[in-house]
């Protein structure tokens, strides 16, 4: 089976390829199918942003569609982020500049007070509009300043108490195993083994 896994992130991509490499299916990319599509991403939440990039993407491409949306919730600053983590302070940001501008907000906010999480939610949009979602979360703590030099987006920023290092210390393999967007996806291929498969 081939399946259209839509994201125009590069770093996404290799992600989801490596998570869902020992299935046997074909992952293809927009860039593999020669195809250039952009979905704007107006949904309320999670969810709604998810299944509206993979319908769009299906309906476009006659293909079933996995899509995802994530983002970062901080509890100190809760309606700033989420759904809009992409775009917090404005389109065109670099990563680097988004991190720098979520540590000003924080400032003077004590370490207690700066929990957050990592949330992904994966939708799989089949070709008879049947949906299925599955979401994974990380949770962590905002650190005082950036460390690191893996991953992309805020990973340079969350901090994980319990490893005692930021998700931008980790090695592919090691963020893999613990990564939001790995707990949704690995849900995926649980559910896509031992359930679709066997009702197709």
């Amino acid at each position: 089976m081939k399946i259209l896994f839509f994201s125009n992130n590069p770093h996404k991509i290799v992600e989801v390829k490596k998570l869902l490499s020992s299935m046997k299916i074909d992952i293809l990319t927009l860039d593999e199918i020669g195809r250039q599509i952009v979905v704007e991403e107006t949904g309320a939440n999670y969810l709604e942003n998810a299944l509206l990039k993979a319908k769009n993407a299906s309906q476009l491409t006659g293909m079933p569609v996995l899509a995802d949306d994530s983002g970062i919730e901080v509890d100190a600053i809760p309606d700033e982020l989420g759904v809009f983590s992409a775009r917090f302070g404005g389109l065109g940001l670099s990563d680097e500049e988004k991190n720098t501008l979520l540590l000003k907000k924080l400032e003077g906010i004590p370490i207690e007070k700066r929990t957050a999480r990592f949330v992904s939610l994966v939708v799989f949009y089949n070709l008879d509009g049947k949906y299925y979602s599955f979401k994974g979360y990380l949770e962590g703590i905002i650190a005082e300043n950036s460390k690191g030099q893996h991953g992309f987006g805020y990973d340079p920023i969350f901090y994980l108490p319990n490893l005692k290092c930021t998700v931008a210390h980790l090695s592919q393999n090691d963020k893999n195993d613990i990564s939001h967007r790995s707990i949704a996806f690995r849900k995926f291929k649980d559910w896509y083994l031992n359930v679709f498969t066997k009702e197709s």
